[in-house]
Order: C-alpha cells, then sequence, then structure tokens
C-alpha cells in the first residue's frame, strides 16, 4: 500500500509541473502576442505589472492585488479585460479565471490577435 502511495504522488508530482509548464509557455505566448516581453512570465510581481499594461490597466491597481477580497475582484476585472482585448466576451474571462491551464493555451496557441487595451475598455 505504501509503495502505491508514493507513485501516486510522484505520477500527481509530474502531471502538475506539466500543466504548470504549459500555462507558463501560454503566458509567455500571450505576453509576447501584446507586444511585451515573454520572459516577464517568470519574474514574480513584474508579470502582474506587465498583464497591467496589457490590459490597460493603472499600474497601482498592483497594491490592490494585495488586499484580500478586494484581490479577487480585481483579478476578475483583469481578466475581464484581457479577454477583451483578444476579442474574447466574458464567458472567456471566467474560463481564464477559473481554468486559466485550458484558456491560456487557448488564448496563446490559438488564433486570437492582441487588439490593444482599447478594446478591454
Amino acid at each position: 500500500m505504501e509503495d502505491s502511495a508514493g507513485l501516486f504522488g510522484s505520477l500527481f508530482t509530474i502531471v502538475m509541473l506539466a500543466v504548470a509548464l504549459v500555462v507558463v509557455a501560454s503566458m509567455w505566448k500571450v505576453f509576447t502576442k501584446a507586444g511585451k516581453p515573454g520572459w516577464a512570465v517568470i519574474v514574480p510581481i513584474y508579470n502582474i505589472v506587465v498583464l497591467l499594461e496589457i490590459t490597460g490597466k493603472p499600474i497601482w491597481w498592483i497594491i490592490l492585488l494585495f488586499i484580500p477580497i478586494v484581490n479577487f475582484v480585481i483579478a476578475i476585472l483583469v481578466y475581464v479585460s484581457l479577454a477583451k482585448c483578444f476579442g474574447k466576451g466574458a464567458g472567456f474571462a471566467v474560463g481564464l479565471l477559473l481554468l486559466g491551464f485550458i484558456f491560456f493555451p487557448i488564448l496563446g496557441f490559438g488564433d486570437a490577435r492582441y487588439l490593444g487595451p482599447k478594446a478591454g475598455a
């Protein structure tokens, strides 16, 4: 029984690392589609600054992302704006928020084109 638990844990870790790698690669592609450096995805906090720039939101919103409950509302607004910047609707934004590991690859590797923050306004 102990061997199966260890095997399950190892398999789970490998799957989660693969999912994380796909999400990072997808967000890298989203950033480059928006004309920003892809490597910004892997730099903590700076990736949020770049995401705010892509969506046309004020940089000072990063402070709001550190406030509990408020950060959830701000994340929703940013993801809705991100979806609109790529010509997608609010339903797609909900997908980005709840199932990012599926919707970020669709956004990054699909045919969606960056329309700019005016489209997301």
